[in-house]
């Protein structure tokens, strides 16, 4: 690649950075949802659904069309947001859906004077360091996979779970953020008592709310707590999505859910589809991880102080020697997706 060829790669990536801000205002504001809902419009009749500035409205229309997210009507000055646009941008509840992640950018580009002082010292950028919009805006990127797959895929992949949880089974989700996980499992297993639990107090708020909203928070528990000292013991499955990696002692982590098992239960391990041969494949998902990692989970691994900084592309070998560690001798991977993997693991 020439270096023009590559400076012009570079703009690309910094224009993509910018515009990532302007895909979270969308998101916050409503506009992608308005416009898939009502459009063609103007960017007059956007702003007045929405709430909105007309001018600022129109500039944020321009942004998304030089994208090639919207579409405009030259002969009567009318935007459209394609649906197949709409399923990524506007629509929660599609599996494609990836709005909501934008809205985490606030709290990750405002730690970059603490990456700066934690690349030159070695130490850390903890969790609870971020706004509390790392934890919506990851949560949002990671739902809707777990919407159309944890209920309906990955738990029936799991050898005897649903029977048990559809019987009346215990189950912790550990590392739960703003509990997503937590009430699907709930809300599909209404015999099943569900424990959330989370490191992190603003998480742990907000999971508590959306119970309530869900009417779920008579059967659903959420408390603050660690992965190595969670509450409880005799859980039928406990629950890791996307948290050991972030973890600075993952066997102290694993050593405890084996202590909290129940002799025949189950540990679901879901992490990231990639491993230390992805760091150069450039494929979307391989590129999105390898950054994540540098500005987001190995430095929050390496403010816990522990003996271990895997960052999210360790891979399955490396997880499965964490497990064995910990004194578990079953081993499976159960399912996956490009983004996720999803193992078995038992005692």
């Amino acid at each position: 690649m020439s270096a023009h060829d590559f400076h012009q790669r570079v703009i690309t990536d910094a224009g993509a950075a910018v515009r990532g801000l302007t895909v979270a205002l969308g998101e916050r504001l409503g506009l992608y949802k308005a416009l898939a809902a009502h459009g063609p419009l103007t960017a007059a009749a956007l702003a007045e659904r929405t709430g909105t500035d007309g001018r600022y409205v129109e500039e944020w229309l321009h942004a998304q069309l030089s994208a090639g997210y919207v579409e405009r009507h030259p002969s009567s000055l009318t935007y459209t947001l394609p649906a197949d646009h709409a399923e990524v941008l506007a629509d929660p509840k599609a599996v494609t859906y990836a709005a909501g992640f934008f809205t985490a950018l606030k709290a990750l580009y405002a730690t970059e004077d603490l990456l700066v002082e934690a690349y030159r010292t070695g130490d850390g950028v903890g969790w609870a360091e971020h706004d509390a919009a790392l934890d919506t805006g990851m949560g949002s990127f990671f739902q809707p996979t777990y919407e159309h797959k944890l209920v309906p895929d990955w738990l029936p992949a799991l050898r005897g779970v649903t029977d048990k949880l559809a019987a009346g089974g215990t189950v912790a989700d550990v590392g739960c953020g703003v509990g997503h996980t937590t009430l699907l499992i709930a809300e599909a297993f209404p015999n099943a008592t569900v424990h959330g639990f989370d490191y992190s107090e603003e998480a742990v708020a907000i999971a508590r709310e959306l119970a309530e909203e869900a009417g779920l928070s008579d059967r659903v528990v959420f408390e603050v707590a660690s992965a190595d000292d969670y509450p409880g013991s005799g859980y039928d499955l406990v629950c890791f999505f996307n948290a050991l990696h972030d973890m600075g002692d993952p066997v102290a982590a694993a050593q405890h859910v084996h202590k909290s098992l129940d002799a025949d239960g189950t540990w679901m391990l879901v992490e990231s589809n990639v491993s230390p041969q992805d760091v150069d494949a450039q494929t979307p998902a391989a590129r999105m991880f390898m950054a994540l990692s540098a500005v987001m989970c190995l430095p929050v691994a390496v403010a816990q102080r522990g003996p271990h900084a895997l960052g999210n592309h360790s891979g399955e070998r490396a997880f499965r020697a964490i497990a064995e560690e910990a004194g578990f001798t079953r081993w499976r991977r159960a399912a996956e997706t490009p983004v996720n993997a999803v193992y078995e693991v038992r005692p």
